[in-house]
């Protein structure tokens, strides 16, 4: 079983990941139209996680998952997508260190509609912190 704390790592690990998609994608995009971009990115996905799956034998039959599954991963693959498209064309004509903060204002989002649609219910010190971050995109990407 997977230690209590033990998303805060990945969590961590993931922003950091984040962080270098972010540079990368904007030195990777110059000279190339964003949407391509974005295909050939996703096409090395693809690769890279089938291989991972298949290496650490979690491969099971997708058939076999319910349909609710498909439902909601199916929609979770639309916004990623249209999430990565939008994304890529703001690095296109925007600073790194602009775009990628709005493009955190996701964190503000979650929030809000894990408490619309989830029931959770985060603190007051939590919903602190949730419009403290809110504030600090604002602060980033406005003058």
């Amino acid at each position: 079983m997977v230690n209590s704390a033990g998303w805060f790592y990945w969590a961590l690990l993931s922003a950091i990941l984040a962080a270098l998609t972010a540079i990368f994608a904007k030195v990777g995009i110059q000279g190339v139209d964003s949407d391509l971009a974005t295909l050939i990115r996703t096409a090395i996905i693809i690769v890279v996680l089938s291989a991972f799956v298949a290496y650490t034998g979690k491969w099971t039959n997708p058939l076999e998952l319910s349909p609710k599954t498909w439902l909601f991963l199916g929609l979770s693959g639309l916004a990623t997508g249209a999430s990565w498209v939008c994304y890529f064309r703001a690095l296109k004509i925007g600073d790194a260190s602009k775009v990628a903060p709005v493009d955190k204002l996701s964190l503000v989002l979650v929030a809000v509609f894990a408490f619309a649609f989830l029931g959770e219910r985060p603190s007051l010190r939590e919903w602190s912190g949730i419009s403290m971050v809110a504030g600090g995109v604002l602060l980033l990407a406005f003058k």
